[in-house]
């Protein structure tokens, strides 16, 4: 069980993945629509993990997850991307995010790269 941090510009995609955390027994500890409030939002609540939108107004997720990790280095983040993003995800691994989920989310496929992020990140702490 993990307390996550869900940060997506659209509505629609947090509750979805919300609700997909919440039937694997997983807690949303907060909920952010640009990169500037997931900040904010990590800061406050220090989530074991955090599923990060990469194209979002204001700040995008790859400038977030270099901010998040600037404050904790053991930060676990997963990339959330459309298909044909690519070289955004490359960018995003590069800058410290340990995984990425392509949407639309398939609900066995983000399951499985939470619990191998949990792991990665109980591995190095």
């Amino acid at each position: 069980m993990a307390n996550i941090l869900i940060v997506d510009d659209a509505k629609f995609m947090r509750m979805t993945l919300g609700q997909i955390f919440q039937e694997a027994d997983h807690t949303v500890v907060g909920e952010a629509e640009n990169g500037k409030e997931a900040i904010d939002r990590y800061i406050e609540f220090k989530p074991d993990l955090v599923t990060m939108d990469i194209t979002m107004p204001e700040m995008d997720g790859i400038e977030a997850v270099k901010k998040i990790k600037d404050f904790d280095p053991k930060a676990t983040i997963i990339m959330c991307s459309a298909i044909g993003q690519s070289r955004l995800v490359l960018e995003a691994i590069e800058a410290g995010a340990v995984d990425f989920i392509v949407k639309p989310f398939e609900k066995e496929r983000v399951i499985e790269a939470v619990e191998r992020a949990l792991r990665h990140e109980s591995s190095i702490s």
